[in-house]
């Protein structure tokens, strides 16, 4: 269980309507907050949020981070950001502008507010890694002129950007680097492999694998996360990260493919097509960093947070959103 917060605070959440801001909300609201929820709705979707319309503490903005934004906080966690190949390469320029541009503005509203800043960074950052499990440490391998780089480059220069705030401006900042993640409300057509898989077996389609399934990903249940990023935030201001937040647990993709079969039920076969340029061969996260100054490691194990995600998608399959 997340610790508590010793007083109310107006806390800004941008990209509050996707998956992961939505569920940070929830339990920031749970804690007593106010929360200001800030979302362009590219990959968010007011259904995540719609459980909320009536909440005393609860305010929604439609509002891109590209764009200065003049509200007073206490704290701002920036989550803003396509986060699946799918949707970060519809259109790779505006992605880089919202990570570069969207830190810029927080960074500069934060500096105002003399405010404390979370950046929702990620294990894109280390690319194709060499080294394996990845610690903070490591300065990645990422091919800048790729089709995946709008993100990956994009993510980098905004933690040079955290940390050049915080060397010349004193800002207090929180940087986390998050792994593979998946639960509910993630969104249905993002292109990620969980998601994939689930959708794909409910409707008895085939599970399309790429490469020969043998590359390897970290799964982490959101609950998991946001009691990560809720750690991170709250540590003491010395502890600035990066810090990996992830599920060390390392499976192939076949594995979840044929695990995601069986739970379903379904009669779905594995179709394996060629594998994207740039795409990882191996993903797992060290959390020694995340262990030691935050006492956080994940508790959900797989089957039981895929057990919640296909039921998720289930319900979505019968109210005809898919």
């Amino acid at each position: 269980m997340a610790r508590l917060y010793d007083s109310r605070k107006r806390i800004l959440v941008t990209g509050g309507a996707g998956f992961l801001g939505s569920h940070l909300i929830d339990r920031l609201l749970e804690q007593g907050h106010e929360i200001l929820c800030l979302d362009n709705l590219f990959t968010g979707t007011k259904r995540n949020i719609d459980h909320l319309h009536n909440h005393p503490r609860f305010e929604f903005l439609r509002h891109d981070v590209t764009f200065p934004l003049y509200v007073e906080v206490d704290e701002i966690y920036n989550l803003a950001c396509p986060a699946s190949p799918i949707h970060y390469q519809h259109d790779p320029v505006q992605t880089t502008k919202t990570s570069v541009h969207g830190a810029i503005n927080m960074l500069g509203l934060a500096k105002r507010l003399k405010c404390k800043i979370f950046q929702a960074s990620t294990s894109e950052v280390y690319g194709d890694p060499s080294v394996h499990p990845q610690p903070e440490e490591y300065w990645g391998n990422v091919n800048p002129i790729g089709p995946r780089s709008c993100y990956d480059e994009g993510k980098r220069c905004a933690e040079t950007l955290f940390f050049d705030y915080h060397r010349q401006h004193g800002l207090e900042i929180k940087v986390a680097r998050i792994f593979n993640t998946y639960g509910p409300r993630m969104h249905h057509a993002d292109g990620r492999v969980v998601s994939n898989f689930i959708v794909q077996a409910l409707q008895s389609k085939d599970i399309t694998v790429y490469g020969d399934g043998s590359q390897t990903r970290s799964f982490c249940y959101v609950d998991d996360l946001v009691e990560g990023f809720i750690s991170l935030m709250e540590s003491p201001t010395e502890v600035t990260g990066p810090i990996n937040l992830g599920n060390p647990g390392e499976f192939t993709i076949r594995e979840l493919a044929e695990k995601v079969v069986a739970m379903t039920g379904s009669k779905s076969q594995i179709a394996y097509r060629a594998l994207p340029q740039d795409d990882p061969k191996q993903r797992r996260p060290d959390i020694d960093r995340a262990k030691a100054l935050l006492d956080w490691e994940p508790t959900v194990p797989l089957e039981k947070g895929l057990d919640s995600t296909i039921a998720y998608f289930s319900n979505l399959s019968q109210a005809t959103v898919i």
